[in-house]
C-alpha cells in the first residue's frame, strides 16, 4: 500500500450510468456520484452503447467524487460492470470499433436457436454453465466479427482487442488487456472448470484467441493508471468483477449456501456453492463467483427479468401512482391483495422457467378491486417469482436456504421484504449499506493491494440494518403459493 493512501475508489459501470464511490478503510462511503449516458435502440430488440460515452460518464463521476480530495489518497481502484455487454477496440488508440452490444440485445436469437437445433447446447452448458441465449457475449462477438467492417482481420492479427466492459475500462485506465473469471464465465467462450478460454468454443463462434484478454484473479495488481487525465499516473488498478458477483462479495456471502438478491429493474439471485461448480437441473446458471489467489468460488444464478420494472409499469403504464416511492404506502393501505394475483412476465419469464413467450397476468379482479389491491399484488408477484428461483437453487445445491441477503432499490420497501420473508419461510436481511455492488469492487481492489488483509475484514464491516423474520402461518403460505402457481399457469 502506498504511503498516506487511505481511500479506495470503486467504479460501478452499469447499463444506464456509471457510478464512482469513494470508500474509507473503515468501509464508510465518503462520496458517490452517478452519471447517466445514452442507450441506443436502432430497431426493436437491438440495444447498443457508445463506449466513448461510457468512458466520459466514468470521467465525470470520478471527477465529481474527487472534488476537494487529493487523488494521491487512493490506494487502489476496483471496477465492477454490467456483464455480457461487449465490444472491440483498437489496441493502439483505445478507440472503440463500432458500438458495444448490450446484454439486453436480442439480435443473435436466431443464431442461438440454430445452435440449439444443431444439438450443441449440451456441450456449451457442460463447459460454460450457461444456456444458449443472446444474453451472453459469445454470439455478440460472432456477429461483430461477421458484420462490422475490419473487425475480423483486426481480431486475427491482434490489432483489435475484444472484451466485456470491465476489459475496456481496465484497458482505458492502465493499458492492460485483462478480464476476470466472473466476467469471462458469461461469454460462452470460457471453460469454467479449467478457467481458460476453450478452443472448441472459440472455433464454434469464430473468435480468434489473439483478440481475447488475459484472465486474472478478481483481486490483485493489474497495472497502474497512466495517461488518464482525470487521475494521476501510478494508482494501482487491483479489482475486477461482474456486477452480480461483486454484490455477492459485497454482501459477504462467503460460505456455501449463502445467497443474495439484488432488486433492480430485474432481480438477480446468486448462491455461493463454494469450490464446487454445481450443474443445474432446475433452470439455474452455473457461474464463477470469484477467484482470490488460487482459490475459486462458484455460484448458482437465477434472474427475474422484471422486478422494479413492475413498479415502473404501475407508474408509467397504468398511471396508478405518480412516483415509485408511493407504491409501498398504497399497497399497505389494504390488509391483503383482495384475491388479486399478478405474474410479472412483462418481458417473458426468466429462471427457472425460461419462457420468452410468457406474458404478464393479472387475475382475480372483482368490482371490489382497487388500485391498492393491484399495487399489493404486484409487489407480491415479484416476491413469489423470486421464491421459485430460490426453491430451484436449493434443490440444485442440495441444501436449504438459511437466510437471504437483500439489496438494490426495492430492498428499501419494508412491506415487500416482509412478504418475501413470509413466502420464503426464512429471514430476509438488509444491510445498512445498499451500495453492495460498488462495495464488492472496492473490497476486491483493497484486498488486491493489502488495504484490507482478508475477506474476514469484509465480513466484519458488513452490518445489518434489519432482518425481516417470517411471520406468516404455514397454511397461509401454502395458500399464497398455490394461488401463485395457478396464476403462473395462465402466463
Amino acid at each position: 500500500m502506498r504511503r498516506m493512501s487511505d481511500l479506495v475508489l470503486a467504479i460501478d459501470q452499469g447499463t444506464t450510468g456509471s457510478t464512482a464511490v469513494l470508500v474509507s478503510h473503515d468501509s464508510r462511503v465518503l462520496a458517490s456520484k452517478n452519471v447517466e449516458f445514452p442507450n441506443y435502440f436502432p430497431s426493436p430488440g437491438l440495444v447498443e452503447h457508445d463506449a466513448t460515452e461510457i468512458w466520459k460518464s466514468i470521467r465525470l463521476a470520478v471527477s465529481a467524487v474527487l472534488e476537494g480530495i487529493d487523488p494521491g489518497r487512493i490506494a487502489a481502484i476496483g471496477v465492477t460492470n454490467q456483464r455480457e455487454t461487449s465490444l472491440f477496440w483498437n489496441r493502439a488508440t483505445g478507440e472503440p470499433v463500432g458500438r458495444a452490444l448490450v446484454w439486453q440485445d436480442r439480435r443473435t436469437a436466431d443464431r442461438c436457436e440454430e445452435l440449439r437445433r444443431a444439438g450443441l447446447e449440451g456441450t456449451v452448458r457442460a463447459k460454460t454453465g450457461l444456456v444458449l441465449d443472446p444474453y451472453f457475449s459469445g454470439t455478440k462477438a460472432e456477429w461483430m466479427l461477421k458484420k462490422v467492417d475490419g473487425v475480423a482481420q483486426g481480431a486475427r492479427d491482434g490489432s483489435l482487442a475484444y472484451g466485456t466492459i470491465d476489459s475496456f475500462v481496465a484497458f482505458s485506465l492502465c493499458g492492460e488487456h485483462v478480464t476476470d473469471p466472473s466476467n469471462a464465465s458469461r461469454t460462452l467462450l470460457f471453460d469454467i472448470h479449467r478457467l481458460d478460454w476453450d478452443e472448441e468454443l472459440l472455433e464454434l463462434f469464430g473468435v480468434p484467441r489473439a483478440c481475447l484478454p488475459r484472465v486474472v484473479p478478481n483481486a490483485g495488481l493489474i497495472g497502474h493508471t497512466r495517461g488518464v487525465g482525470f487521475l494521476p499516473d501510478g494508482i494501482p488498478v487491483a479489482g475486477l468483477a461482474g456486477d452480480q458477483q461483486s454484490a455477492l462479495f459485497g454482501q459477504a456471502c462467503f460460505a456455501p449456501g449463502m445467497a443474495k438478491c439484488t432488486y433492480g429493474t430485474g432481480a438477480f439471485l446468486l448462491m455461493n456453492t463454494g469450490a464446487r461448480a454445481v450443474p443445474s437441473q432446475h433452470g439455474m446458471l452455473t457461474t464463477v463467483g470469484w477467484k482470490l489467489g488460487t482459490d475459486v468460488v462458484y455460484a448458482l444464478e437465477g434472474s427475474a427479468f422484471v422486478a422494479g420494472a413492475a413498479v415502473l409499469w404501475l407508474r408509467d403504464g397504468l398511471g396508478l401512482i405518480k412516483s415509485s416511492s408511493e407504491v409501498e404506502v398504497l399497497a399497505a393501505s389494504v390488509p391483503d391483495n383482495g384475491g388479486v394475483s399478478f405474474v410479472p412476465a412483462l418481458a417473458g419469464l426468466g429462471a427457472p422457467h425460461w419462457r420468452a413467450d410468457a406474458r404478464g397476468v393479472l387475475t382475480g379482479l372483482t368490482r371490489g378491486t382497487t388500485r391498492a389491491h393491484i399495487a399489493r399484488a404486484v409487489l407480491e408477484g415479484v416476491a413469489l417469482q423470486i421464491t421459485d428461483i430460490l426453491d430451484a437453487m436449493g434443490a440444485d445445491a442440495g441444501q436449504p436456504l438459511g437466510e437471504l441477503r437483500v439489496d438494490g432499490g426495492a430492498a428499501r420497501n419494508d412491506l415487500m421484504m416482509q412478504f418475501q420473508a413470509d413466502v420464503l419461510g426464512v429471514p430476509c436481511v438488509r444491510p445498512t449499506n445498499l451500495e453492495t455492488t460498488a462495495m464488492g469492487a472496492a473490497y476486491l481492489a483493497g484486498l488486491g493491494v493489502g488495504f484490507w488483509d482478508s475477506p474476514g475484514a469484509v465480513s466484519a464491516a458488513w452490518a445489518r440494518d434489519r432482518a425481516f423474520a417470517p411471520t406468516m402461518a404455514a397454511a397461509e403460505r401454502d395458500q399464497r403459493r398455490a394461488a401463485w402457481a395457478a396464476a403462473l399457469a395462465k402466463a
